[in-house]
């Protein structure tokens, strides 16, 4: 990709509109299809550091950039699973998504400002490889569906109050 002359933001891009696709596809009731779309998205998100890293790149914007369409990716995605389960008014699923959204967004938050303060924050179950991974079995696997929507629920949230924990016992100590 580096040979070609693409930019590693050009990557991280069209990986968020190939989830954005994916949303649609998930709000539409195509479960399967959404997290095979999802899949073929991973490869995008790892290449575009890659190729960063092969151009030499030092600014730090791509990072930013990286994190900040990730939590697009988090909020497209778990925004298609509540439209959808809205749609069945299955209420008490769409509560689940927005559980696991809400856990998510601060998983990722309470990290990215414990790293303004100096302080890495990698601790828990639930960083973005495994909420991924979670929410693509929970796609492919109709079955799984829901017992994976808790997973995540419960997951993200505790992770969420590990790392803050973690940075009120390390920072500023």
């Amino acid at each position: 990709m580096h040979r070609l002359g693409i930019h590693p933001d050009t990557i991280t891009i069209a990986g968020l509109i190939v989830i954005a696709i994916a949303a649609v596809v998930i709000a539409r009731g195509q479960l399967q299809i959404g997290g095979l779309l999802l899949l073929a998205s991973f490869p995008l998100d790892a290449l575009d550091g890659a190729v960063a890293r092969a151009m030499q790149r030092t600014d730090r914007f791509g990072a930013v950039l990286d994190s900040t369409l990730d939590r697009y990716a988090d909020g497209m995605i778990f925004g298609a699973l509540t439209v959808y389960f809205a749609t069945l008014d299955q209420f008490d699923y769409m509560v689940l998504a927005l559980l696991s959204l809400i856990g998510s967004f601060v998983v990722s938050y309470v990290r990215a400002r414990a790293g303004e303060a100096d302080l890495s924050v990698k601790i828990g179950l639930f960083s973005r490889f495994e909420r991924a991974a979670v929410l693509i079995i929970a796609l492919l696997i109709a079955p799984l569906t829901i017992p994976m929507l808790w997973i995540l629920a419960i997951g993200t949230n505790i992770t969420a109050v590990q790392r803050l924990l973690y940075v009120y016992r390390h920072l500023d100590k």
